[in-house]
């Protein structure tokens, strides 16, 4: 199998600058929304970013690396803030998911510290696979707020874990089987603030392919008023893809699946 991606990032209709950044790799795709304003957010998802480029360079990602990849990530922007001053307070959430062999069969694990989503589709059902780390959500699983409500709940904004803290804050990781024809969707909250998941299920079932879908999203958001930086990673697994429908896709790239390297 391989997988198909398409990605966009936008700075939105009101942000003076675009915090969110997202990898695009051979085993590990994310999202990751800084914050600390414009002299630390967008450093704190960039170092982020180049967290993922190192551990997206081994030659195959067994379960136990995706918490190494949270702590080491985590003191990373810890030590850029100790340099810098300016940066103190600085953070970022992550969102991802990434091809991992287990006993010699490759899975996904998801994985999310902070609001920034994962979401499945699959048969045309749109399923989130991710928890945001915040008070709403912390309110909605405790039966102290309805579910409907949490979307306006001023306690969305209130993060309970991110990189950046002390100590490491403890990331969700779980692992799904790889199927052919499923597609996964990671965004910062800037699409899910104006877009509702009945809509981003609509955008995936009626695009012609990852890139459509992304532009399409964040279209979406813009003309909602895009409050925040808005940033779509979709990643959809082909199995024995049309190479001539991959071609019309000029933002989209065919990554095959890295070598795996027995011991």
């Amino acid at each position: 199998m391989d997988v198909v991606v398409g990605a966009r990032s936008d700075i939105g209709r009101v942000r003076a600058h675009n915090e969110d950044s997202f990898f695009t790799g051979r085993q590990i795709w994310a999202v990751a929304d800084g914050m600390g304003g414009a002299a630390a957010g967008d450093v704190a998802s960039s170092i982020v970013v180049d967290q993922l480029r190192i551990w997206d360079e081994a030659d195959a990602l067994v379960p136990e690396d995706l918490n190494m990849l949270i702590a080491s990530t985590n003191e990373a922007v810890l030590h850029y803030a100790r340099l810098n001053p300016g940066a103190a307070g600085m953070g970022s959430t992550i969102a991802g998911i990434a091809s991992i062999e287990v006993d010699g069969v490759r899975h996904w694990s998801v994985f999310n510290v902070g609001d920034s989503r994962v979401y499945r589709y699959m048969n045309g059902q749109l399923m989130r696979e991710t928890v945001d780390h915040n008070e709403a959500e912390e309110l909605v699983d405790a039966g102290q707020l309805d579910p409907a409500d949490a979307a306006e709940h001023p306690g969305r904004f209130v993060l309970t874990r991110a990189l950046g803290t002390i100590p490491a804050p403890h990331p969700d990781v779980f692992l799904l089987p790889e199927k052919p024809q499923e597609t996964f969707l990671i965004c910062s909250d800037g699409l899910t603030s104006e877009v509702t998941d009945d809509t981003i299920a609509a955008v995936l079932r009626n695009s012609t392919g990852p890139a459509q879908a992304a532009n399409r999203l964040v279209d979406l958001a813009l003309t909602h008023g895009a409050r925040d930086n808005v940033t779509v990673v979709i990643v959809s697994v082909q199995q024995d893809c049309d190479t001539s429908w991959l071609e019309a896709q000029a933002d989209e790239t065919t990554i095959p699946r890295p070598d795996v390297q027995e011991n």
